[in-house]
């Protein structure tokens, strides 16, 4: 097991870009739950965007002022380390932390984490969108209370893109080969296409798979070898494929649209395109299925150590956290996209185009895997992909391979 712990701290998890955090310093000491009028502190650890934690600690600490108890976010670069070191650490470490759920499994069998049910009724996140909670369980327990999620989505150039976006990946090839100009470096569409996580969206939609539930690799999987050949003929109208590449070139106005998520909307708004957006889920693969993405959820995790010494303390944080008012001011504050169903019933939520996107994706989104062995699959993956699409290697020959390499990885963590 120690060997299997090294190795995923090692890994670099492939979500993780909307964890946020307000760094702001403090010396106040904790304490337990209780009687005392003293003002008690939680601390949360988070290795994310300050300004979207910000709105968090500010809600948080509104709804929670009457009972005494103040939440602090603080940054931790290189949280999954840092909670190796101080996980179990009651006074150095945190009380609760903040972060993309694909960690999760590596967190519960380094055994610091409690699940959340140990502190709160399940009633108090009744109102959670089904996917965000599911993102959040391991083993059959819940142990993150999710707070907003992301997909990828089909983001595209207003001034560029010639009439109605297709609805089937069928129609939409038709338009890419008639509006991509390779030679002069003009593209319909451009995408990350031998990058494992946005080619997802083909492989689960094909009803292939990167890693099941058991971890079991799928990369052999004959659904699995299906998608990557029909994702071929799609990454070579497609640029090179590198994030760099195709974000400068999608931003330089050189192709009308791109498969992305959030964290482009910086760039592409400081470049002054006019963007529109459509969920993957509106997408229809010639077996009938929609596109299917990954989902990164962001969820905060309760210490074994809090749970047993602040219980009551913690589940009145996490009851506020799961309120929909908090979700409302990360929609309208930080364009997140609310776990909480019932944020949507506000209009300035329901009316934001990139949240109703992504909550539509959400309704067929598979949670990226939390199983510590995923952490071993993206290489794997990833060099399948690119012998395929950039060296012209055979899919099913390539396939098993690299299912081999990654059954080795995966024994080499036991």
């Amino acid at each position: 097991m120690k060997k299997k712990i090294a190795m995923l701290l090692s890994a670099t998890l492939i979500v993780g870009i909307f964890s946020g955090c307000a760094n702001k310093s403090t010396n106040a000491d904790k304490s337990n739950s209780g009687d005392s009028s003293d003002q008690k502190q939680i601390s949360i650890w988070h290795d994310g965007d300050e300004a979207i934690m910000q709105v968090i600690e500010d809600q948080v600490n509104g709804k929670l002022s009457k009972d005494n108890i103040t939440v602090h976010f603080e940054k931790k670069t290189g949280l999954t380390d840092q909670i190796k070191l101080y996980g179990s650490d009651e006074k150095n470490g945190p009380d609760m932390y903040m972060y993309a759920h694909d960690s999760l499994g590596t967190f519960v069998e380094m055994g610091v984490l409690a699940p959340i049910t140990d502190v709160v009724e399940k009633s108090a996140y009744s109102d959670m969108l089904p996917m965000t909670l599911k993102a959040g369980q391991y083993k059959g327990e819940q142990y993150l209370l999710p707070v907003y999620y992301e997909t990828l989505l089909f983001m595209y150039n207003k001034a560029l893109w010639e009439g109605e976006i297709p609805s089937t990946t069928e129609e939409l090839y038709e338009y890419m080969t008639t509006h991509t100009d390779s030679a002069a470096g003009t593209y319909a569409l451009v995408n990350q296409h031998s990058t494992a996580y946005n080619v997802a969206p083909i492989i689960n939609g094909f009803g292939g798979y990167i890693i099941d539930e058991e971890a079991m690799p799928g990369l052999n999987n004959e659904k699995t070898q299906e998608a990557i050949e029909y994702n071929k003929k799609f990454a070579e109208i497609e640029a090179d494929g590198d994030y760099n590449t195709i974000t400068t070139l999608f931003n330089e106005g050189k192709a009308a649209a791109i498969v992305g998520g959030p964290w482009l909307v910086s760039g592409i708004k400081d470049a002054g395109i006019d963007l529109g957006i459509k969920s993957l889920a509106e997408f229809t693969l010639p077996n009938g299925n929609t596109l299917v993405p990954y989902s990164g959820v962001q969820g905060i995790g309760v210490m074994k150590h809090a749970a047993d010494t602040k219980k009551e303390m913690l589940g009145k944080v996490l009851t506020a956290l799961a309120d929909p008012q908090i979700g409302t001011a990360l929609a309208e504050q930080s364009s997140c996209a609310p776990a909480n169903q019932k944020s949507y019933e506000v209009e300035a939520v329901s009316n934001n185009e990139m949240i109703t996107a992504m909550k539509k994706t959400a309704e067929v989104a598979i949670p990226m895997p939390n199983i510590p062995e995923m952490s071993v699959m993206w290489g794997p993956a990833e060099a399948l992909l690119a012998a395929v699409n950039k060296s012209g290697e055979d899919v099913k020959a390539v396939s098993e391979q690299y299912q081999k390499e990654a059954e080795t990885a995966i024994a080499d963590m036991q």
